[in-house]
């Protein structure tokens, strides 16, 4: 490995995700020749996380060389592979490595991810988080064969998780504090429906619970739950959300929000030589308001323009980003607060359902529930939405068969 001990860079990314991977990119488009240093404490070199939880499991046809963003591939683009960043020293611009190593960057980029969530228990190999492409192959390796797989959260990644390994011959768990799965998303009349989808495909759903900790007894684990009951199964996964790895940045001095690393509309923060993108950055959503978020369309998008700006494109982040799953039968996208506590109205069509979220008059959030729209449709309707909110209904477009 290259000495990096006093070398210089143009640009310095700090964590080897998605953020990095599509900044690098970004930079790319307005600068063919600056040095980059990407400094990730992965093993492999900047890939796509959603298809862990999605395709890599339902499509034979995808492979794991398919999920690369292709920084690796960009000229004058240097990489290094389980390394961390532990200080970053804006006065001198010069991050410090684990080893002592000091680099010195002329633009630096923070996206630094999220730090999964856990539960009590010993180390074991067949416990883990599910974040990235080694979780992913530990997890193939233990799933088919029938297979008991218990997953500790019923969210995002839980819910994909049990999707995919129902649909490969693994008996799945899963474990929530919620009275039904999706209940903290969607509202009460999609529940029904939602929660099916998954014991039909033989899902086993433990609601109205939480897992305190976890044990080994002989070839089996088990998992101790608040309820004071025990299931067992041959793997955990343990999917219970993230928490952003802002730590770098706090100690930093970069000017922060409780939730994360405060940049402006062009992702830059308080330091003018330092940006923040995907997982960490609290920006200015031209919709929405502040916000932080954790999903792919974010990442990819933000990773893109940060790099770009960073490279001198001098422009705002006007995206707004939207979330989706794909599970089983049911395909959904949503833009904005996906809250059921809030005022619920749906618009029924032929094939599923658009909701929408609003507080009082307000309108916060839309989710489309296997219908086909432009996205760009639930984006204006959120930025312009009608006086009448009577006026929601139908208002959004369904994309015509083609």
């Amino acid at each position: 490995m290259k000495e990096l001990n006093n070398q210089t860079y143009d640009y310095v990314l700090v964590g080897g995700g998605m953020g990095a991977g599509f900044a690098t990119l970004g930079i790319r488009e307005q600068d063919q020749e600056g040095s980059i240093l990407i400094i990730s404490n992965e093993p492999h070199v900047p890939y796509e996380r959603p298809a862990l939880t999605k395709k890599l499991w339902i499509d034979d046809e995808f492979q794991e060389e398919d999920t690369k963003i292709g920084a690796e591939d960009e000229e004058n683009v240097e990489i290094v592979f389980e390394r961390e960043v532990v200080k970053v020293s804006p006065e001198d611009q010069t991050v410090t490595l684990e080893n002592g190593d000091v680099v010195h960057y002329g633009n630096l980029l923070l996206s630094t991810g999220g730090e999964p969530n856990t539960i009590e228990g010993p180390e074991d190999e067949d416990v883990f988080t599910f974040r990235e492409l080694d979780d992913y192959r530990k997890l193939r390796a233990r799933s088919g064969d029938n297979q008991e797989v218990l997953i500790v959260g019923g969210g995002y990644i839980g819910s994909e998780l049990a999707a995919s390994l129902s649909q490969n011959n693994t008996n799945v768990t899963m474990v929530f504090p919620q009275e039904q799965l999706g209940a903290d998303m969607f509202p009460e009349a999609l529940l029904e429906e939602y929660n099916q989808l998954f014991t039909d495909h033989g899902v086993k759903l433990i609601s109205e619970v939480e897992a305190e900790s976890y044990s080994r007894e002989g070839d089996q684990l088990v998992l101790k739950l608040n309820d004071g009951s025990e299931i067992k199964g041959d793997t955990i996964v343990i999917g219970l959300g993230v928490s952003p790895r802002i730590k770098l940045a706090k100690e930093s001095g970069l000017e922060m929000s409780d939730q994360g690393v405060v940049v402006n509309e062009k992702l830059q923060t308080s330091d003018e030589n330092i940006w923040a993108a995907a997982d960490i950055a609290t920006y200015p959503d031209t919709i929405l308001g502040r916000q932080r978020l954790e999903h792919v369309d974010h990442a990819r998008n933000s990773g893109q323009q940060v790099g770009a700006n960073m490279a001198g494109a001098n422009e705002a982040y006007t995206h707004t980003p939207y979330l989706y799953s794909m599970l089983y039968s049911l395909n959904w996208e949503a833009v904005g607060t996906l809250d059921p506590t809030l005022d619920i109205m749906i618009d029924e069509r032929d094939e599923g359902n658009i909701v929408f979220y609003l507080d009082g008059d307000q309108l916060k959030g839309v989710l489309v529930w296997n219908v086909e729209v432009d996205l760009d449709d639930v984006r204006d309707i959120l930025d312009n939405p009608p006086a009448d909110k009577e006026d929601l209904m139908g208002a959004i477009p369904e994309k015509s068969a083609e």
